[in-house]
C-alpha cells in the first residue's frame, strides 16, 4: 500500500486503451469500503466508460490551472473513463463529515487506480449543473467530484517544495510537483 502512495500523482493524460469494466467496478468498490461518518453512507457513482459520454463530461472540467494551457489534454490523451462522485441528500446527515467521507472514499479511488497500474486526477473545478444535467441526475443528489481516469501518457515527480506550492512541466513534459517535507509538517508529541 504505501508503494501505492508513493507512485500516485495527478496524471492527466492517458493512453486510448480500454479500461476493463471489472477494473472500474473493482475502483467503485474500493471507495464503497471506505469509512463513512455515523455509516450513513451517502456517496454515490456515475461510472462513465462510453466515449461519448466520457468526452462530453470532459468539456466540463477545469484542467491543471498552473500549466497555463498545457494542462489540458489534447484528444488523442482524453481519460477514458471517468467516476462521477455525487452525494445522495437524504442519507447525508453532516455536510462537513460527507466532504471527509468523500476524502477518504476518493483517495481510496485513486490508490487503488494506482495499483492497477491507471492514471488518475481528481477534480473540483468542475461545472456541476452541466454535469448534473448531461448525467441526467435527480434532485435528490448532488454532483460533487470527478475522478478522470485511463493508462498514463505522462510522467509526475516529487521534489521538495521550496518557494513555491505551483507544479510546473520541464521541457521533456515531464510535471514537477513541490510537496512539503516531512520534516516541515510533523510536530512530534508538541507543537
Amino acid at each position: 500500500m504505501f508503494k501505492a502512495i508513493m507512485k500516485r500523482r495527478s496524471i492527466r493524460r492517458y493512453k486510448q486503451m480500454p479500461v476493463a469494466l471489472s477494473v472500474l467496478k473493482k475502483l467503485v468498490d474500493a471507495a464503497r469500503l471506505a469509512p463513512s461518518a455515523g455509516n450513513f453512507q451517502p456517496i454515490e457513482y456515475i461510472l462513465l466508460n462510453k466515449k461519448s459520454v466520457v468526452n462530453q463530461i470532459f468539456e466540463h472540467l477545469r484542467w491543471a490551472v498552473y500549466l497555463k494551457g498545457k494542462g489540458t489534454p489534447s484528444k488523442d490523451q482524453r481519460p477514458v473513463a471517468i467516476i462521477v462522485i455525487l452525494i445522495n441528500k437524504k442519507r447525508a446527515k453532516f455536510p462537513f463529515y460527507t466532504q471527509v467521507d468523500m476524502g477518504a472514499a476518493i483517495e481510496n479511488i485513486l490508490l487503488a487506480a494506482t495499483e492497477k497500474g491507471l492514471g488518475s486526477c481528481w477534480f473540483g473545478s468542475i461545472d456541476r449543473p452541466k454535469i448534473a444535467r448531461d448525467l441526467s441526475v435527480p434532485k435528490s443528489h448532488s454532483v460533487e467530484y470527478v475522478v478522470a481516469l485511463g493508462y498514463p501518457d505522462e510522467k509526475s515527480v516529487v521534489f521538495p517544495m521550496k518557494k513555491t506550492h505551483k507544479y510546473h512541466k520541464d521541457e521533456k513534459n515531464v510535471i514537477h510537483v513541490p510537496k512539503r517535507t516531512l520534516k516541515s509538517i510533523l510536530h512530534l508529541n508538541k507543537y
